[in-house]
């Protein structure tokens, strides 16, 4: 399994190449030549060293959350209302088939 990593854009090199990003206290540079030059502020996926697409604020918060929880759970914490906190997104939602894996009638 591949995981991105949202990280938030600190300053772009002015050409749309590069920019520098940070989550969590780290901080590198991205690789943005598939999104283009981006405003310090905004939320990417990071995977392998590529902004692979842009992320709300939002969807970035529930990401980074979600790793939180996934961290906590291998770490085997046994307070399961913060790892549900964590997962609130998915907490009662029953999973769905896509579309094409549906039978169809």
């Amino acid at each position: 399994m591949c995981i991105g990593l949202p990280m938030r854009v600190v300053q772009g090199d002015g050409r749309g190449t590069f920019a520098l990003c940070e989550s969590r206290g780290v901080r590198k540079y991205l690789d943005v030549l598939l999104l283009g030059e981006l405003p310090p502020g905004t939320w990417v996926l990071e995977f392998h060293g590529a902004a692979r697409r842009v992320l709300s604020e939002e969807e970035a918060l529930q990401t980074l959350d979600a790793l939180d929880a996934l961290d906590a759970a291998l770490r085997d914490e046994s307070d399961r209302a913060a790892i549900d906190t964590r997962f609130a997104d998915l907490v009662g939602r029953e999973p769905q088939l896509p579309d094409h894996l549906r039978k169809s009638a």
